[in-house]
């Protein structure tokens, strides 16, 4: 595996930072925000901003439950053609042919929580500045979310811990929480691939596990 992009990243694609995929994101973003509904970019644009350069066909917003329908509200009197897609976990919208993914419950059971906002940041990507979840929590939520027909995930994961100095300690605390084993085996897979993973957060997984 190799991440050899001038900045320490792997480059997979194009990143799409095209006119109308970024004023459909500034819009959404700012529609919102506008409403005062707290929210992260995930998915990939947030690993385009932080991990491994690759393109997107979409945007994930990740909201707190209580706060989806608001949120699908600020989209539809922004212009976005809007729908409950599914209850359990997934709203969307849609403009100029690009589609805003609205997730209120990560695979996992992973919610949006005080905590994650706090460690957010806000980051260029495109020459537009964007508030995205923080590199631990991506990594956390990427492990969980990879399976056969989305190995994307997984790679995702990969070119964040590649690319991002990392709170090994909160990793392992999220991990603990929402996929022990899934991040544990992450962690070894990047060693084994002469990713900057350190022995200490592998060895505070393994003692949850109580195994050597």
């Amino acid at each position: 595996m190799r991440f050899v992009s001038q900045d320490g990243r792997q480059v997979v694609g194009e990143v799409r930072t095209d006119e109308t995929f970024m004023t459909v994101l500034s819009e959404a973003v700012a529609a919102v925000e506008g409403a005062g509904v707290p929210c992260l970019l995930m998915g990939g644009v947030a690993s385009a901003a932080i991990g491994r350069l690759r393109w997107t066909h979409d945007i994930d917003l990740l909201v707190r439950p209580d706060d989806a329908r608001p949120a699908l509200s600020a989209l539809a009197a922004a212009g976005f053609d809007v729908e409950e897609t599914d209850a359990h976990w997934l709203y969307k919208g849609f403009k100029h042919d690009v589609l805003v993914d609205v997730i209120f419950r990560s695979a996992g059971d992973i919610f949006l929580d005080d905590e994650m906002l706090a460690r957010s940041s806000l980051v260029d990507h495109g020459g537009q500045s964007v508030r995205i979840i923080a590199p631990e929590d991506l990594v956390v939520i990427k492990a969980v979310v990879s399976a056969e027909h989305v190995p994307q995930h997984w790679y995702d994961a990969l070119g964040v811990l590649a690319s991002c100095e990392m709170d090994w300690e909160y990793l392992a605390a999220r991990a603990r929480r929402f996929g022990l084993r899934r991040v544990l085996s992450l962690l070894l897979f990047a060693q084994s691939n002469d990713l900057p993973v350190p022995d200490k957060p592998i060895r505070m997984l393994c003692e949850t596990l109580h195994v050597d």
